[in-house]
């Protein structure tokens, strides 16, 4: 790997533009290289005259006020941006902000400020200056200020600039007195700094230590020797619930086995063609009953320990003695693509919950991928960013939940309950107001957005008229050649390198450059207070006002290039995530998901600090919704799935990985197999595990550095030394050296014997390297179209490529490696999202599932393919995933066998004996028992078990079956399917919330259920009729069928109440359809058993 020449590859180089409106028109003339800066750790002798988080350097600074640009055979450009958005910037962090610069020649950095951001100057003249030539004008220059000539006044500068541990006063003398002398005097320091020595190289005020009065001796009062706990504790179901629920299941599975072996040794003679459909139906359905059964064997239930992690990870230790967050990072990606189908106000919304999250600032980043490269989005995240300024300190003074801004102004209960603050009515009248007029003002982002673009357009125009005008061209060049392009333009007056509104080459929603903007710089490691209280702000003295790191990216796309939709998207994201902030844990969110519980991080968090959660690939949160009507008419809640399937599965291998709310560990998304764990069992075996050595991502010391062991990254093996080559990776060596970084801080803590492979304490309390404009310009590099040629990317390494349903394919790939998931269903709901409640939407999203589901079927990452380390409960669980939707094969056709035996007079048994009914008994009845017993374990109800067994037959005779057309057209034809995004509508104020509920829109999903209603009703109108009118009226064969038909119309309910709409009027194409399709089936029906044996079409039966 070392000797690899794309490894070893020098950073890139990025291009310095500023761009204004005055020079639009004329070619880039000047072009600064970047330099490099090395970071010097603070020490006694290395003591910057103000230790401020908002002290940059002019190249620091210069990060977030650029817009980064680049791709394939592009140079990386910094595009310098004095404004991002129309509205007033004040936040420290955020983009766009400008300082003052230094009044020396030559220098132009960025003068020295105070934790709100207002510049900090020295002397009484105001002469404006940075720390560095402040420091050198105190050391070298005799502390002459270079303005007034005079010498620096020794005034009390702490209200200016305090960095939370010194004044600026304090630090002036110290820096003249090691101006005097080479040497730095560390008594001096001490004395001055009111600091002592302790334990190592930490220091401790003298008040805290125990012993001697120097505070040398003894250990602080907080190093007490406390009992270990768990972060975690696994609560399984109680025994007088789970052994009759076991027990059922083994009853119903002997009375499957009894029932079908009673049905093929009696079969029916006089329609044979009958009973041979049926039987074959029923095989299938108890084949597919039991794939879906047997993972429900060991259902158990998780809790967590907040106030342990508190303990553990921040609060003072031998190891972390001031306290500090020793908590690994986050980074939470959050993804878009089209603003027209996923409005910027609810992506703004799910950012403003994510920065506003129970998590130390300075570990969380927040990244959000667009994918149409939209100029709207981009501008919506910078009102975003502007807006959590005000909302995010608002929620941390009052504690507020949730913190997605439009679910908390739109609660339906009393907002001031539990609210102490004398304050809080006065703080959110005033942050209501706020919010409203973002709302306002992203709303209107669009129409803001075209009237800038043909403001600057025409200009354009005009200049290039009167150009053509000036140099004579009527004869040579005809008006009409004269095209200009209709750019889209930023607020600076620019043009945006995304996606244009009228799309034009390399300015389209597939070709397009790579971008990247830092919104919000990356906070200090000290907390930042606010300012107090005046007639128009709110009182932030004791609150931190620092947010976390955001960054907008848009990653390149090509024609020619397969971008592999949001799986690539999502890819881009983990290594342009890697270089910038590198946080061992991601956890991705959809665009409409917001935060619902701000301490769910900490949750999450838990299981994978805790002493087995170095084996823990992902953390799967359940989803729930939001404007979901209240009967939940098609089982948009899903509950079924997520508390019973989801939790049955926990105790196996782990749930699967849905697509939004999972915490992943990062060094398991770049395909690395869990660490060795000794042999075990589970609950009755739980799965009959296999167990074969696994090597891990950390041990074998031979090939880690002498450097990384000395920073106490552990040991790595020999599988990681050989992975850890560009092709796997890429050619990227920031990224092939952040592996590494991220596997050893996501490690738990070495605090027991139990822990095997963990990290000491403390050891992630040291500030984040700052951000750099190499570090952007690297990042734009590996979100290149071309980075993922010949490389592992999207086969063994990220998101899995190849099916429409990459969530369950990519965590499948980490369950077939050894590694386990946790489901974390937490008493707040973790996340909130949006669903479609529209039938057409819902019925397209299941379709989008289901032919997911039939590509995992059909490719390798078939169940029954996969390696001795998937255990095998949790093999039939994936095996299930992939044969579902082939139920619906047969489930259409048992829908229509309740016809066709009132059509024929015929039934699928020969009689209805007292067998077939015991049998039948048995299989409802245990049916039901388990039913119940799943409802008491999981917490569901019983009208959202009916809900979700309605949904099953409408998507089963409807979406399942498309889906399996579409599948085996792939597969067999190369046919490749594409999908729309599902619509996240914002309710306005004053609109209908269930609105959508009642539109309604065609789609050919519909004709098979409605065939089905129709020919199911004019046959048991057919049946009444002759049994009525027969000479010997067979009473049991009608009841027979009319029993089922009722079951199939019973389960159809839903899907008839969504065709009539709001005010029960059914389209005109439905009854079409319906009609000509159910007459049709009648006629061949007839044609092909006349009712009085007659052969002639009709035959002679006739209505009285």
């Amino acid at each position: 790997m070392a000797t690899d020449s794309r490894a070893s590859r020098k950073a890139p180089t990025i291009h310095h533009y500023s761009e204004s409106i005055e020079d639009l028109d004329s070619e880039i003339g000047s072009v600064e290289y970047a330099s490099y800066m090395v970071q010097i750790p603070v020490t006694p002798d290395n003591q910057p005259a103000l230790l401020n988080g908002n002290t940059q350097r002019k190249e620091d600074r210069f990060v977030s006020n650029s817009l980064f640009t680049g791709g394939h055979n592009c140079v990386t450009r910094a595009l310098s941006k004095e404004k991002v958005i129309e509205s007033e910037r004040s936040h420290p962090q955020m983009a766009g902000l400008k300082g003052s610069l230094c009044a020396m020649p030559g220098c132009n950095s960025i003068i020295m400020t105070n934790s709100q951001g207002v510049d900090t100057l020295p002397c009484e003249c105001d002469f404006k200056i940075c720390r560095d030539c402040y420091r050198e004008s105190l050391q070298n220059g005799n502390s002459i200020c270079p303005g007034c000539k005079e010498p620096y006044v020794e005034q009390d500068l702490s209200v200016k600039a305090v960095d939370g541990k010194q004044s600026f006063h304090t630090e002036t003398r110290l820096l003249r007195n090691q101006s005097n002398t080479n040497e730095f005097d560390y008594t001096h320091f001490l004395y001055e700094a009111n600091k002592s020595y302790g334990y190592g190289n930490a220091l401790w005020p003298k008040d805290a230590a125990d012993g001697d009065s120097d505070g040398t001796g003894g250990e602080p009062k907080e190093f007490v020797e406390k009992q270990w706990k768990p972060l975690t504790r696994k609560s399984n179901i109680s025994a007088a619930v789970l052994s009759p629920y076991r027990f059922l299941i083994v009853v119903r599975i002997v009375a499957l086995a009894l029932f079908m072996e009673w049905r093929i040794t009696n079969p029916n003679e006089d329609a044979i063609w009958l009973w041979g459909m049926s039987i074959i139906c029923e095989l299938w359905f108890g084949f597919s009953w039991l794939l879906d059964q047997l993972p429900k064997l060991c259902p158990v239930t998780r809790i967590v320990d907040l106030d342990v992690l508190r303990d553990k990870f921040e609060t003072p230790c031998p190891g972390n003695p001031e306290g500090k967050s020793d908590l690994p990072g986050i980074d939470i990606f959050v993804s878009t693509a089209d603003p027209e189908k996923e409005p910027p106000l609810v992506t703004a919304n799910t950012i403003l919950s994510i920065l506003a999250a129970d998590y130390p600032v300075q570990k969380l980043s927040c990244y959000v991928s667009d994918d149409g490269g939209a100029l709207l989005t981009f501008e919506g995240m910078a009102e975003a960013a502007s807006f959590a300024s005000i909302w995010v300190p608002f929620c941390r003074k009052h504690d507020i939940e949730p913190r997605n801004p439009e679910t908390y102004f739109n609660l339906k209960r009393d907002p001031f309950k539990n609210k102490v603050r004398q304050d809080f009515v006065r703080d959110r009248r005033r942050v209501k107001r706020e919010y409203d007029e973002f709302k306002v003002r992203v709303n209107a982002l669009s129409d803001s957005i075209r009237r800038r673009s043909d403001a600057y357009n025409t200009r354009d125009e005009v200049r290039a008229l009167k150009r053509w005008r000036e140099n004579d061209n009527d004869e040579f060049e005809p008006m009409e050649s004269l095209k200009i392009p209709k750019a889209t333009w930023m607020a600076d007056g620019t043009h945006w390198p995304g996606t244009w509104t009228v799309p034009a080459s390399e300015h389209s929603r597939g070709d397009h450059a790579s971008i990247i903007q830092v919104m919000l710089d990356p906070p200090s490691d000290e907390p930042l207070k606010g300012t107090e209280a005046d007639a128009n702000s709110m009182d932030l003295s004791d609150v931190d006002i620092r947010l976390p790191m955001l960054v907008y990216v848009s990653r390149e796309k090509r024609p020619g290039y397969d971008h592999n939709k949001k799986a690539g998207a999502m890819n881009a994201l983990v290594r342009a995530s890697a270089i910038m902030s590198n946080g061992p844990f991601i956890l991705n969110l959809d665009c409409d998901h917001y935060i619902f519980n701000s301490q769910v991080l900490r949750d999450g968090m838990c299981f994978m600090m805790d002493h087995n959660g170095d084996r823990i690939c992902y953390v799967q949160f359940p989803q729930r919704f939001e404007g979901i009507d209240p009967n939940d008419r098609y089982a948009n809640h899903n509950t079924v799935f997520f508390d019973v399937n989801m939790r049955a599965l926990d105790g196996i291998q782990g749930p699967f990985y849905v697509g939004t709310g999972c915490l992943f560990r990062r060094t398991a998304l770049y395909g690395f197999e869990p660490p060795q764990e000794k042999d075990k069992t589970g609950c009755c075996s739980c799965c009959f595990p296999r167990h074969r050595k696994v090597a891990g991502a950390a041990s074998a010391a031979e090939i880690v550095p002498e450097e990384s062991r000395s920073l106490g990254m552990g040991e790595y093996d020999e599988e990681m030394s050989i992975a850890l080559v560009p092709k796997r990776f890429g050619n990227s060596s920031m990224l092939v050296d952040s592996i590494r970084v991220a596997a050893f801080q996501g490690q738990p803590l070495a605090d027991h014997s139990s822990v095997k492979n963990g990290r000491p304490p403390g050891a992630l309390t040291m500030p984040r390297e700052p951000l750099v404009p190499s570090t952007v310009g690297e990042a734009i590099n590996v979100i290149s179209c071309w980075y993922e040629d010949k490389t592992e990317w999207g086969h063994d390494v990220g998101w899995i490529y190849g099916s429409v349903t990459e969530d369950v394919v990519t965590g499948y790939r980490m369950h077939e490696l050894g590694w386990r998931s946790v489901y974390c269903a937490t008493k707040r709901e973790a996340f909130r999202g949006t669903a479609p409640i529209n039938l057409t939407d819902r019925l397209h999203q299941v379709l989008r599932w289901a032919t997911g589901s039939v590509e995992i079927f059909f490719s390798r990452n078939n169940a029954l393919l996969a390696g001795p380390r998937l255990k095998i409960l949790q093999r039939i669980a994936y095996l299930n995933v992939g044969i579902y939707p082939f139920t619906s094969i047969f489930l259409i056709v048992y829908c229509f066998l309740p016809a066709l035996c009132l059509f024929s007079g015929q039934f699928i048994v020969q009689s209805l004996d007292v067998n077939f009914l015991v049998y039948l008994l048995v299989i409802t009845l245990t049916l039901c028992g388990l039913a119940v017993l799943e409802i008491k374990w999981s917490g569901i109800a019983l009208e959202e078990w009916w809900r979700n067994e309605q949904f099953w037959l409408i998507g089963g005779t409807s979406a399942h079956l498309a889906a399996v057309l579409q599948g085996l057209l792939k597969v067999i034809a190369g046919i490749e399917i594409s999908f729309t995004l599902t619509s996240k509508s914002s309710v306005e104020d004053g609109d209908d919330e269930f609105a959508d509920l009642y539109v309604f829109k065609w789609t050919t999903l519909m004709i098979p259920p409605l065939t089905i209603i129709m020919v199911n009703l004019i046959a048991i109108a057919v049946a009444v009729c002759r049994t009525i009118y027969s000479t010997i009226p067979a009473w049991s064969q009608l009841l027979g069928g009319v029993f089922f038909s009722f079951w199939v119309l019973a389960h159809l309910y839903p899907f008839v109440k969504g065709l009539l709409g709001r005010r029960g009027k059914t389209p005109t194409i439905i009854f079409v359809w319906s009609g000509l399709i159910a007459i049709s089936f009648s006629l061949l029906w007839v044609a092909i058993n006349p009712p009085s044996g007659n052969a002639e079409i009709g035959g002679s039966f006739q209505f009285p």
